[in-house]
């Protein structure tokens, strides 16, 4: 069986977006992991994308529930694009994800945020029957919202991650629908903030989210796509916008 970095340099490699006429995005990430801290990182990693360039991100949420993406890309073509309404900042800048064994990467942001974030992977059996299962669904299936709805209801519990959203509507109004196709769980983490600390993992007293997108209260791994509903200036939030003081 191929190693994790090996599927996961792969689906870099062989990316491709799936037919529609909404906004779609390719590739793998975490899809959030809480800190003892009480900080929340989570990262993206999208090689295509149908708005513009191909892009890497994280999300940091500080203690205070604050919340900051930096992107290597503008953030009107990447995640503020959909989360800008619930930021208080989305930040361009040097973003690097570099796999350090088969089933280990880091990701580093330099200069003034000076975030270091390391990552191990693991397979269980959990997580193996549900990989089987979402490669196995048809994509009809998976772009559609009641069942990413009831899906996120019942893989929740399932994978002691609390409250699952892979469907309804991010901060800037947009529907959304998260389909990932292979996932493994974070076996260990550590990550550094401006020369601090930021734990172990550990769930939040409160589970974070943005919009419906839940925060999981443990750290997931996924190879996939998501999808967005394309924007309209009448209906939809601008990157730019940012919630009231």
């Amino acid at each position: 069986m191929k190693s994790i970095r090996a599927q996961a340099l792969e689906a870099e490699q062989n990316a491709r977006l799936a037919p529609g006429d909404d906004e779609r995005f390719s590739g793998y990430g975490v899809m959030g992991l809480p800190f003892s801290s009480g900080h929340v990182l989570a990262m993206r990693r999208f090689p295509v994308t149908s708005v513009g360039p191909g892009y890497s991100s994280v999300w940091l949420r500080r203690p205070t529930g604050r919340w900051t993406i930096y992107a290597d890309a503008p953030p009107e073509v990447s995640c503020a694009r959909y989360f800008g309404a619930a930021l208080d900042d989305a930040v361009q800048c040097g973003v690097d994800v570099s796999w350090t064994a088969d089933n280990a990467f880091t990701v580093t942001i330099g200069r003034d945020v000076d975030l270091t974030w390391t990552v191990e992977l693991a397979a269980t059996p959990i997580t193996g029957s549900m990989s089987a299962l979402m490669t196995a669904l048809p994509h009809a299936l998976l772009s559609n919202t009641p069942f990413l709805k009831a899906m996120s209801a019942a893989a929740g519990p399932m994978l002691g991650a609390g409250k699952l959203g892979l469907a309804g509507s991010v901060p800037n109004r947009q529907g959304f629908r998260a389909k990932p196709r292979r996932m493994w769980f974070i076996s260990r983490s550590s990550a550094a903030l401006g020369g601090e600390d930021l734990g172990s993992p550990q769930p939040l007293p409160a589970q974070a989210r943005l919009g419906d997108f839940w925060i999981p209260q443990r750290g997931i791994f996924v190879i996939g796509s998501s999808a967005f509903d394309s924007f309209d200036p009448a209906q939809h939030l601008p990157a730019t916008a940012r919630r009231s003081p």
